[in-house]
């Protein structure tokens, strides 16, 4: 079972970079797109993923670290078009690895207190304080007209990555997928480490982890801040993507759908948010042009998941359950 699980996770990673291709010698430059919505939509569900599969922690807030890696991504652009400093005579930029570097830094710089706050409550609790949060950050980013306010910020190009052309489709493809698969390392490796053994351990038993002298609080603290920042990388890719960022990003909605990518995909399992990501966005372009409401019909494929196939689209294809 442990290797169909692995042909599986193979055939998925490969299944990208293969539509890519594809979509490129035919000329198709629209299905890259829509490759790259699905890497990008990976990404931060790999994030989120460390928190929830890992950790047990049921955050509605992940949308406060997508939308403001976007906007990470829009005001240092706009600033940088605009020939403007940013804040205290620091310059915007269109150069990608910079503005991916403080978007991460801003999303744990907000995770950090953020977790400190919520994780001293567990369950419905947590839940709740986490989505309090994100609201806050949502209500303020509309109440900010100098950055579009309810309407957003447009970019008036995508930012630049040196040594690639990224205002062509391909090249973006390819810098998104190799983000993704270092967020998939980066998991792998929480996973299998003597960290993802004590994050488990804190979800499962945290008085008995506590009992060896680890505290489950401080696990739990660094692995919400590395969940927000992966997930605030994704939201700046996503803002380059369409070229525009908005309080929509920001919303509980985008929260509840990143869930939703992990418990499609598998929760826990290393390629669930990409299985999950790919069911959901195919999903919105096969019936989202027959009917307004095709999320009706992803219910009933995620209800039918939840009561069947409990260790999502990666357990059913693998064949075997996975406990946790």
């Amino acid at each position: 079972m442990a290797a169909r699980e692995t042909t599986v996770n193979v055939l998925l990673v490969l299944l990208l970079p293969a539509v890519a291709l594809t979509a490129l010698f035919i000329g198709e430059a629209f299905y890259i797109t829509l490759a790259t919505r699905i890497a990008i939509l990976a990404l931060a569900a790999v994030g989120l993923n460390i928190a929830l599969g890992l950790g047990g922690l049921v955050s509605f807030g992940h949308a406060a670290f997508f939308g403001l890696g976007g906007y990470v991504a829009g005001v240092l652009a706009t600033h940088a078009f605009n020939m403007e400093p940013v804040a205290l005579g620091l310059p915007g930029t269109t150069d990608m690895p910079v503005i991916w570097l403080a978007a991460i830094l801003l999303c744990g710089l907000v995770a950090l207190p953020i977790g400190l706050v919520s994780l001293r409550t567990s369950g419905v609790y947590f839940i709740m304080i986490t989505l309090a949060f994100a609201q806050m950050i949502y209500y303020f980013a509309i109440s900010w007209p100098a950055y579009g306010g309810e309407d957003g910020l447009s970019l008036s190009m995508r930012n630049g990555f040196p040594g690639l052309n990224t205002a062509r489709p391909f090249p973006y493809f390819i810098v998104v997928f190799v983000l993704l698969l270092a967020g998939l390392f980066l998991f792998h490796r929480l996973q299998a480490s003597r960290f993802g053994a004590a994050l488990e351990a804190a979800r499962q038993n945290p008085a008995r982890l506590a009992a060896t002298g680890i505290s489950p609080f401080a696990i739990r603290l660094v692995a919400f801040v590395l969940s927000a920042m992966i997930t605030g990388l994704a939201g700046a890719l996503f803002a380059d993507l369409n070229r525009f960022v908005s309080p929509s990003m920001l919303s509980w909605h985008m929260s509840g759908e990143l869930i939703v990518l992990i418990i499609l995909g598998g929760k826990s399992r290393l390629f669930g948010p990409l299985a999950g990501a790919a069911l959901y966005v195919l999903f919105e372009y096969a019936l989202g042009g027959l009917t307004e409401r095709w999320q009706l019909f992803l219910g009933l494929v995620l209800l039918a998941v939840v009561f069947f196939a409990r260790g999502g689209l990666i357990g059913l294809l693998a064949g075997r359950p996975r406990h946790g």
